[in-house]
C-alpha cells in the first residue's frame, strides 16, 4: 500500500487553525466530507467515538485520528499541519501539530490496519516530520507524504 492510494492532493491542509481538539475534529470532518462526498455528521461522530476510547496522539507532535464508517468502500486520508499545536492526550504530553486522519469502511479489515501502520511508520520518522514542519506548500507536503522512501527501524 502506498499513501497516494488513500490521500489525494486536495486532502492536504497546510495551515489549519483550531481552538481545541473537538473543534479540530469538527473542521476536519467537514473538509473530509466535502472532498470524499461523505456524511459529515456520521464522520464526526465516528471520530469522536474513537477518540473517546483513547487519545490518538502518538507522541512527538503527531496524531492519527481514525474511524470506521458505513458510507465508504475504501480507506481515505487527510493530512493537516496545525498552525497552533493542540493537546491530543499523547503519552509524552507533547502538543500535536501534525494530524493524519484515516477513515475506513467497517468491512475494511486488513486494509485499515495496513493504512494505519503505513501512516504511523511514516510519521514516526523524525526526518519526515521535520520536512512536514518546514513547509506550508501544499504540493510539497503531498509529495513528502506520498513519496516512497526507505524508513529504517529506530
Amino acid at each position: 500500500m502506498v499513501l497516494s492510494d488513500i490521500l489525494v492532493p486536495e486532502a492536504v491542509v497546510p495551515c489549519m487553525r483550531a481552538s481545541s481538539k473537538k473543534r479540530l475534529l469538527q473542521e476536519l470532518s467537514i473538509i473530509i466530507a466535502n472532498i470524499y462526498h461523505l456524511e459529515q455528521l456520521e464522520l464526526l461522530s465516528a471520530l469522536q467515538d474513537r477518540e473517546s476510547l483513547g487519545p490518538t496522539g502518538m507522541g512527538h507532535g503527531v496524531a492519527i485520528p481514525h474511524a470506521k464508517i458505513n458510507s465508504i468502500e475504501s480507506v481515505h486520508g487527510l493530512f493537516a499541519r496545525l498552525i497552533k499545536p493542540l493537546d491530543f492526550g499523547a503519552m509524552d504530553s507533547q502538543s500535536v501539530d501534525l494530524v493524519f486522519v484515516l477513515i475506513a469502511p467497517y468491512e475494511s479489515g486488513a486494509n485499515h490496519l495496513k493504512a494505519l501502520a503505513k501512516v504511523s511508520r511514516l510519521l514516526r520518522n523524525r526526518s519526515t516530520c521535520e520536512k512536514l514542519r518546514s513547509t506550508i506548500d501544499k504540493s510539497a507536503l503531498f509529495s513528502i507524504l506520498t513519496t516512497e522512501t526507505e524508513i529504517q527501524a529506530a
